[in-house]
Parts: C-alpha cells; sequence; structure tokens
C-alpha cells in the first residue's frame, strides 16, 4: 500500500506554508522593514499615552460626569438621564444652541464668501504679499486682545460713537447695547477671515495659469472663471477648511467672553454659544452654582454635534480629484 502523498501546498517548504521573511503578498520583508516595523511603537507610545491622559481620558470623564449631579466637591448623586432632560426644557441652552448653529452657518458663509472674493482680488494683485499679511494679521493675534480692540470701535464713548457725535447725530444709535450678537458676529469674521484666505490661496496657487488664460481668450466672465476653474479645483482645501471651520467654531469661547462680558460679570445670555453655557453652568455663572453634571451633559451634546457634523461634512464632500 502506497503512503499517501502530501500536498505540496501544505507540506513544510510548500508556497502554502508561510516563510520567514516574507510578507503575506509574496515578496521579502528586508530588515530595515522589520526594523521600522519594531521601532514603531516606542515612538508612538509617548503621543499615544499623552492623548489617551489629556483627551481620551476627560471625554470619557465627562460622560460619567454627566450622569450625576455634582459641584465639584461633595460626592456625586446618580441622576441618569435627568440632566439631558433639562437641557432640553433649558430656554438658555435653546439660545447657547442656536447662537452656535448661527456662528457655524451664518459666520461660516460669509468667512468663506469673503476669504473667496478676497484671493480672488489678491491673486494678480502687485502687493499680493503685504496685502495678503494684513489680512492674516488678525489670526495671529490673541482674541483677547481682538475683543478689546472691537469693543473700543463699538463700545460707548468709543470711536464710532465719537465720530457718530462730530457729525452731530444726537440720537446715535447704542450699537453695542442694541446689536450686541450681530457685533460679535462681524467680529468673529473679521477674526476669522485672515486664517481661511492664506489656506484658500495655497490652493489657488496650485492651479496652473494657462487655465485662466484659456479662458480669458474664450470670453469668460470672472463668474465663470470661478465656477468652472477655481472651485473645481481647489475641492479638497474647500473640504479640508469646512471641516476646520466646523471644529473650531464650535470651540469659540474667548472673544465672546472678553467682548460681551465685564470684570465680574458674563456676557448676557443672548450671546452665550454652547462654549459659553458649558462654562458658566461649571464655574457659577448662573444659579445654582457649579453645575459639573449639568455643564457635562452640554458638552457630551457639543461632543456629539461635532462628531455627527464632521461625518456628514466627509461625506458630503467626498469626490473624486480632478486631474490636470
Amino acid at each position: 500500500m502506497t503512503a499517501p502523498v502530501a500536498d505540496p501546498l501544505t507540506r513544510p517548504g510548500g508556497s502554502g506554508a508561510s516563510r520567514p521573511g516574507r510578507r503575506a503578498d509574496g515578496g521579502a520583508t528586508s530588515p530595515l522593514q522589520r526594523r521600522r516595523a519594531k521601532m514603531f511603537w516606542p515612538f508612538l507610545l509617548p503621543a499615544l499615552v499623552l492623548y489617551t491622559a489629556f483627551m481620551v481620558g476627560p471625554t470619557l470623564a465627562s460622560f460619567w460626569i454627566s450622569l450625576h449631579s455634582w459641584d465639584g466637591i461633595t460626592p456625586m448623586t446618580w441622576r441618569g438621564l435627568t440632566n439631558f432632560h433639562l437641557l432640553l426644557a433649558d430656554p438658555v441652552f435653546h439660545t447657547a444652541l442656536l447662537n452656535t448653529l448661527v456662528i457655524l452657518f451664518g459666520v461660516g458663509a460669509a468667512v468663506f464668501a469673503l476669504s473667496f472674493a478676497l484671493t480672488m482680488l489678491l491673486r494678480d494683485m502687485a502687493g499680493r504679499r503685504f496685502a495678503r499679511a494684513v489680512i492674516f494679521f488678525p489670526s495671529i493675534v490673541s482674541p483677547l486682545v481682538l475683543a478689546i480692540f472691537w469693543g473700543f470701535l463699538f463700545q460707548q464713548r468709543g470711536l464710532l460713537d465719537s465720530l457718530l457725535t462730530g457729525l452731530g447725530m444726537a440720537d446715535r444709535p447704542n450699537f453695542l447695547g442694541d446689536h450686541l450678537w450681530l457685533i460679535v458676529c462681524l467680529g468673529m469674521v473679521w477674526m476669522s477671515t485672515g486664517l481661511y484666505v492664506t489656506i484658500i490661496m495655497a490652493g489657488v496657487d496650485q492651479i496652473p495659469p494657462y487655465l485662466y488664460e484659456e479662458c480669458e481668450l474664450a470670453g469668460a466672465t470672472a463668474w465663470q472663471r470661478f465656477r468652472y476653474v477655481t472651485f473645481p479645483l481647489t475641492w479638497d482645501v474647500i473640504a479640508t477648511t469646512t471641516v476646520l471651520w466646523t471644529v473650531s467654531s464650535l470651540k469659540i469661547f474667548d472673544f465672546i467672553l472678553a467682548f460681551g462680558g465685564t470684570t465680574n460679570d458674563l456676557p448676557p445670555t443672548s450671546t452665550w454659544n454652547t462654549a459659553l453655557f458649558i462654562y458658566g453652568n461649571t464655574f457659577g455663572g448662573r444659579v445654582p452654582l457649579y453645575q459639573f453634571g449639568y455643564a457635562s451633559a452640554a458638552a457630551v451634546v457639543t461632543l456629539v454635534t461635532i462628531i455627527v457634523l464632521v461625518v456628514l461634512l466627509r461625506r458630503l464632500t467626498r469626490r473624486e480629484a480632478v486631474q490636470l
């Protein structure tokens, strides 16, 4: 009786057996690649530990605190989803959430429209570098300084008020009191536009000039050049900056606090966004004082909103790259 023949795909040395020093796709793994694989974790581990300690840990703690009533000192009391139910019935949170959406969509639309307009205006300007530096300047200054300067322009007895007084307008409007939220939004547009002009202009600079020359020879208008050349070829930049604005707009805090607040008081609740709502409930801006659990519930809602919006934006802005 003859012995069974071993399958060449399974016997040692056959093509089906795994061999040391070879990848799954059949290619050999070089010693350099093996050394790089061994060095991967030692370099990644410190950053991973810091990220876990300062990002993942506090986030999980916020979820846990949001399910309790806690003043930061005494033991926590379990409340379940009560804090989230109270948020749904809190008119101040409704105002804060609405203001946040206004910043996200309204201020964001103004920032992007102004950024594209300035980009196209500066594209062929002789002193574009100097002009771009002037426009970018507010983006590198502290928001607290910008808020003080913005308040100096619009507060009572400020620059605008003095100009109107000099023009003999006795019944001049109180801009800071009557239109505080509008002034705050305009200030955020001024503060944010420079950064996005720089990013969008960097994308526009990568477009070959001959495309614009061909459009001019074909008699295309400025709007047609923007619609059919600039906009499609800067789509990747637009998608990236949209996500950047979504995340940053939901975290705007210091500009509103410094502009609308005073030394001892927070700004009026009509100008609160979700970040100020969290701060006001955590550090005693509202009664009862130090509502850490309630503020953590608002923080959880804000985090979930950011995640959902970023995922939706990434899906909506996904498209194939345009080949030149």
